[in-house]
């Protein structure tokens, strides 16, 4: 296990060369870093590219999103960044959009990516007003009694949970064989947050808590089918983070299924919390951390869904606390927090 993060495309182009430089600079190795452009139209020669942009900034190119993303399923263009007829079941396009995934995870095989991350979402990632944390950091906030759009309906109508599994079930019997053949781990991240029932037209978001979660990875049961372990998500889905998170871990890790962590915390609960910054929320962290190491997760541990702070680069400032945070954690327990070779 060792230190990572995330950058989508966009966010590749838009900070260039230098930020993945300084990801290095900061001590990171292992990355989840996409191409620029859409991932429906990645070719095998385009990925190489990327792979030698990223290895060029002294990073080693781990895992890619592949092209189901957590968006809203009305999002404009969301065909180039994410399979709506997979999510909605629509049989008009959704096999196609299953054999541009299985090529996706071909291709990524063919040059030692051996990991790719995924959502299964309706809403997105649906927030109230953001609220102000530590110093007037602003702090992501999901408060259920503030909700104002519970009874707006998405393009998806009424989704029943029947429907929700009926629809997880078919992606994941065409898609995990070939993850399997090409030994690509391919981890689902859980729906952000669990909503209330029935809240804009979702019965029940059977993938944002630990018993859908459960249920998730038995289906097509396979080493390469798994999550990606949003630390923060599942601890919104508790009722008492705290007490509660261990176990999870616990169940998860001992039996192989947590492909990448995001390593985050939140106050509060089920319904009620804001994310805030690892060492200022509810769960104990350090703990957390020790228990993924003691039952044998191997994959990246990185930071997720960070406070905005106040200054000239809010994004790289608070990022790079995260990652001196993991790696501090990594060198009080006497862990190598790279993973180099």
């Amino acid at each position: 296990m060792f230190v990572g993060t995330q950058l989508s495309g966009g966010m590749v182009e838009e900070f260039g060369d230098a930020h993945l430089r300084q990801l290095a600079q900061l001590g990171l190795y292992h990355v989840c870093i996409d191409p620029p452009g859409s991932p429906r139209e990645w070719t095998r020669d385009q990925l190489a590219r990327h792979i030698e942009r990223v290895d060029a900034a002294g990073l080693k190119l781990d895992m890619v999103q592949l092209p189901l993303a957590s968006l809203n399923i009305d999002t404009k263009d969301i065909d180039k960044v994410s399979s709506p007829a997979i999510v909605l079941g629509d049989d008009n396009d959704r096999d196609r959009q299953i054999d541009g995934i299985c090529k996706l995870i071909e291709n990524l095989a063919s040059l030692g990516v051996n990991s790719a991350k995924y959502n299964f979402s309706y809403l997105g990632v649906p927030r109230t007003k953001s609220e102000r944390g530590r110093g007037g950091a602003l702090v992501p906030t999901f408060r259920a009694d503030e909700i104002t759009n519970a009874d707006e309906l998405t393009s998806a109508g009424h989704v029943s949970p029947d429907q929700f599994w009926e629809r997880i079930t078919y992606f994941l019997e065409r898609v995990v064989p070939v993850a399997e053949a090409n030994k690509v781990r391919i981890a689902c991240h859980p729906n952000d947050p669990m909503t209330p029932p029935n809240y804009r037209g979702i019965e029940e978001s059977v993938i944002s808590h630990v018993e859908g979660l459960k249920r998730f990875v038995s289906i097509c049961e396979s080493p390469y089918h798994g999550l990606n372990f949003c630390q923060g998500t599942i601890g919104e889905s508790l009722e008492n983070p705290r007490e509660e998170i261990g176990d999870v871990i616990r169940w998860f890790g001992s039996r192989g299924k947590i492909f990448n962590v995001h390593f985050r915390n939140i106050k509060g609960k089920r319904f009620s919390f804001t994310e805030v910054f690892p060492d200022d929320g509810d769960m104990d962290m350090p703990a957390a951390f020790k228990i993924y190491k003691e039952v044998g997760v191997d994959c990246m541990i990185m930071p997720d869904h960070v406070p905005t702070i106040d200054g000239i680069s809010p994004f790289e400032t608070g990022f790079a606390f995260c990652y001196g945070y993991i790696i501090g954690l990594f060198q009080a327990n006497g862990w190598d927090a790279y993973g180099r070779p």
